[in-house]
């Protein structure tokens, strides 16, 4: 007699995510769009800050020709710097931004979460007490007061030179400017944990009271065991869920700081900034916003429908 060949817990997932069609062309489109940020400085044609002062205008239309032969792809800013130079940059800015601070908040809510739920009581009161809090304050108008104190005073958080160095590499930016990001990511972090801390809180007060729990506590495991090694393992399907569409969340938060000039500063790029010095010239070229603008639009709509595919392939619900 033949044994039926069991399918992992992986693979049933990933076969769901992929039945959700436009998930999967969303989450191709994300990582060719990583891959050709990552390539930004082998694959523009510009340096990022190179003004083209011998362009017959300034905003120019896609194709003018510049420099040395070349062709500004998707023109020139206000400035002669080439927009196409300057998305690629933007573009890997602005998603290692959304990336890092999803990572880092999805972590911190997933963490102080499970504490709440887990010990309950006064611990849970004074947790749940703060969420609340933090939720009830309007967030933009909060995010604008705090961006433009740190922002304008050149605040710094009090990190390793190592992660200064670190990310400058990563976002190809002197240390002043990685210093303003890093202000910036700290400002998002401190309001984006919120939401991982209440689904890790309900799963891991429905999980504790499983047998499983028990069983653990009979044979003497610490609580950080039961924590970190059993119940947020167990917990974390609406946590990626949550992560996938935080990340857009983030993208466009971001983006309306730097609109609003307190976010990302120039003449570091982002697709907010750049559509902040856009809006001057927007009647007069009215493909100038379109040029950062539809990345921006189209990454935040990929990452819903990454979340969308998520939430279907793990649902217990669902059939194999």
């Amino acid at each position: 007699m033949e044994t039926q060949r069991t399918e992992s817990q992986f693979w049933i997932v990933a076969r769901r995510f992929f039945r959700h069609r436009m998930a999967v062309v969303s989450l191709v489109f994300i990582l060719a769009l990583l891959v050709v940020s990552i390539l930004a400085p082998v694959i523009a044609t510009f340096p990022r800050d190179l003004q083209d002062i011998a362009a017959p205008s300034r905003p120019a239309p896609p194709g003018i020709a510049g420099s040395e032969g070349k062709v500004h792809i998707l023109g020139i800013d206000h400035l002669g710097r080439d927009l196409f130079t300057r998305v690629l940059y933007g573009g890997r800015i602005s998603l290692t931004i959304a990336l890092i601070v999803t990572i880092i908040a999805e972590s911190i809510g997933l963490t102080i979460g499970a504490v709440a739920g887990y010990y309950r009581g006064w611990v849970d009161a004074i947790i749940s007490r703060l969420i609340e809090f933090m939720l009830s304050i309007p967030l933009l108008p909060i995010l604008l007061i705090v961006s433009a104190i740190m922002l304008r005073t050149d605040a710094k958080l009090p990190l390793p030179p190592f992660v200064n160095q670190a990310l400058s590499a990563v976002f190809l930016t002197s240390e002043t400017e990685t210093n303003k990001i890093i202000v910036l990511m700290g400002i998002l972090i401190t309001f984006n944990w919120l939401g991982a801390a209440r689904l890790m809180r309900g799963m891991v007060l429905s999980l504790s009271e499983q047998d499983f729990v028990q069983s653990l506590r009979a044979f003497g495991a610490s609580d950080g065991r039961i924590i970190f090694r059993h119940l947020i393992p167990n917990g974390l399907a609406p946590i990626w869920v949550n992560a996938s569409l935080s990340v857009g969340g983030v993208i466009i938060l971001e983006s309306a700081l730097s609109f609003l000039a307190l976010g990302v500063q120039d003449p570091t790029p982002t697709w907010g900034n750049m559509l902040d010095q856009a809006r001057s010239y927007m009647f007069q070229h009215p493909w100038l916003p379109l040029v950062p603008g539809i990345p921006l639009v189209m990454v935040a709509l990929a990452f819903n429908f990454i979340g969308d595919g998520m939430r279907d392939a793990l649902d217990p619900r669902l059939k194999r």
